[in-house]
C-alpha cells in the first residue's frame, strides 16, 4: 500500500470528518469517492466501519447545521449567497422551494443524493423556520442513508479495492496528478455547465430604474412576481402594483397575456433565472414585450424603491385579455 493509502489509514477518521464538513460547507469537492474508499478500507480491516459511518454522519449534521442556523439568522440572503458561488445552476433554488411545499422534511433524507439540493435544503430549512428537532431527525436520517450506501458498497467490493490499491503503489506519485487533476477537472465542468446555463438565458432586461421611471410617469406596465411562497414568508413585501402568479400559472395563461403592454417579470435568483427562463417561454409564444427585471427582487430592494403587501390575486384591471 502506497503513501497516500497509509496516511488515510493513520489519519483516517480524521480526515473523513474534514473532507465531508468541507464538502457541506460549500466547497465543491466530491465525498462520494471518500466514502466508497472507506468502506473499502473497512473491507480489509484496515478500519472500523461502523466508527467511520458514525464519523461520517455527524460531520454531515454538523455542516448542515451550521447552514440551517444560518438560515434562520439571516433568511433569504443565504440563498442568495449560496446561488452566486454554487457551481450549480440557479435554478437549484427554485427546485429545492417546490420540493419543500411538496415534500416538507422528508426532503432531508434524499437531499444528499441530487446535486444543488444538497447545498440548499438545510438553509432553506432554517429559513422556513423548520422545528429543530424535527430538522435534526430528517438530516440524521438523510446522513446516515447517504453515508451507508457508498461505504456499505466500498465494503462490499473491497476485494476489487484491493487490487486497484496495489495498482496505485505501482503508480506512485503519479496518482496524486492522477487525482488532482481529475478534481481540477471536475471542478472546471462544473463551472463550464453554470456559465452555458447563464449564457442562454441572456435577454434583454429591464434595470430597477427604468422600472421606475415607467411606474411613476404612469404607464400602464403589468409587473409579475415569480417568487416561490417561502420566499414571501421570509419577505412578505414586492414591488407596488405587482402581481403574485407562479411560474407555471403564468405559462398557462399566455393566451389571455396583453401583448399591447409591457410585462416585466421578476424573482429572487440573483441571475433572474426563473424570469429570464419564463420570459424566454413566453417570446417563443409570441409574447415580445416582456423583459426580466434586472437583479429581480433584490435590486429593487436595495435600492430603497417603494415596496407594497403582496397581492395573491390577479387584478382584472391590469391583466385583460389580449385583443383578438
Amino acid at each position: 500500500m502506497n503513501e497516500t493509502l497509509q496516511f488515510v489509514v493513520r489519519h483516517g477518521y480524521l480526515l473523513i470528518f474534514a473532507w465531508i464538513f468541507i464538502e457541506q460547507a460549500g466547497l465543491p469537492i466530491p465525498s462520494s469517492p471518500l466514502l466508497l474508499a472507506v468502506g473499502a478500507l473497512s473491507g480489509m480491516h484496515q478500519m472500523n466501519l461502523w466508527l467511520a459511518v458514525v464519523i461520517a454522519t455527524a460531520a454531515a449534521l454538523a455542516g448542515d447545521s451550521m447552514w440551517y442556523g444560518l438560515g434562520r439568522r439571516q433568511g433569504a440572503r443565504v440563498l442568495q449567497l449560496l446561488c452566486r458561488i454554487s457551481l450549480e445552476p440557479d435554478s437549484c433554488v427554485r427546485r429545492t422551494q417546490v420540493s419543500f411545499g411538496e415534500n416538507g422534511a422528508r426532503v432531508l433524507v434524499v437531499a444528499k443524493f441530487i446535486p444543488g439540493l444538497n447545498a440548499m435544503a438545510a438553509p432553506l430549512a432554517g429559513i422556513i423556520r423548520m422545528e429543530w428537532r424535527r430538522f435534526l431527525l430528517f438530516d440524521l436520517l438523510g446522513g446516515l442513508l447517504w453515508v451507508g450506501a457508498f461505504t456499505f458498497t466500498g465494503y462490499a467490493f473491497s476485494g476489487e479495492f484491493e487490487r486497484v490499491a496495489a495498482r496505485a503503489a505501482y503508480l506512485g506519485t503519479w496518482l496524486v496528478v492522477i487525482l488532482a487533476t481529475a478534481l481540477a477537472a471536475y471542478i472546471l465542468w462544473k463551472f463550464y455547465n453554470r456559465q452555458r446555463f447563464l449564457r442562454s438565458l441572456r435577454i434583454a432586461r429591464i434595470t430597477p430604474e427604468e422600472l421606475k421611471q415607467k411606474l411613476d410617469a404612469g404607464e400602464d406596465v403589468v409587473i409579475v412576481d415569480l417568487r416561490h411562497e417561502i420566499d414571501f414568508a421570509a419577505r412578505p413585501e414586492t414591488i407596488p402594483g405587482a402581481l403574485h402568479l407562479d411560474a407555471a400559472e403564468l405559462e398557462e395563461a399566455c393566451e389571455v397575456i396583453p401583448r399591447d403592454r409591457d410585462i416585466v417579470l421578476f424573482c429572487a435568483c440573483p441571475n433572474e433565472a426563473t424570469a429570464a427562463q419564463l420570459a424566454l417561454l413566453l417570446r417563443s409564444k409570441g409574447i415580445t414585450r416582456i423583459r426580466p427585471l434586472a437583479e429581480g427582487y433584490e435590486g429593487w430592494r436595495s435600492r430603497g424603491f417603494p415596496m407594497s403587501l403582496v397581492k395573491n390575486e390577479p387584478d382584472s384591471d391590469n391583466v385583460q385579455p389580449a385583443e383578438a
